[in-house]
């Protein structure tokens, strides 16, 4: 199972998507049509074994929350996740139970690699 989460007005989330070269017949889910919700995000943290890590600490949204919550939990992350999508670090790929989550060089890397071993 190769599941997506992107946004679509993300032209990061389509230059790596496009790298990526996704085949027909993946779940995508663009977030900001069909937000996290408890299953998802149970999902993925059953391989994170951490909300931090799916986090967006450079959503827009987080400067204002920071104002408020000094000291973040694991509960205020998964909050923040479930609140609004901005807040998943993204893309997300979730491939046979291995998880890539955002944006960095070596990420993205990794899961053109794991994409090959998949479909080669």
């Amino acid at each position: 199972m190769i599941k997506v989460y992107f946004l679509s007005s993300c032209s990061t989330c389509k230059s790596i998507l496009k790298t990526w070269n996704l085949r027909d017949g993946l779940t995508t889910i663009d977030i900001k049509k069909a937000p996290l919700d408890e299953k998802d995000l149970k999902e993925l943290y059953s391989i994170s074994n951490n909300y931090e890590v799916l986090f967006n600490k450079r959503a827009i949204m987080f400067r204002d929350v920071k104002k408020k919550i000094t000291i973040f939990k694991e509960n205020d992350y998964k909050k923040l996740l479930l609140s609004h999508y901005s807040f998943l670090k993204r893309p997300v790929l979730l491939i046979n139970k291995k998880l890539f989550v955002g944006n960095s060089k070596e990420t993205v890397t990794q899961a053109i690699l794991e994409l090959k071993k998949k479909f080669n």
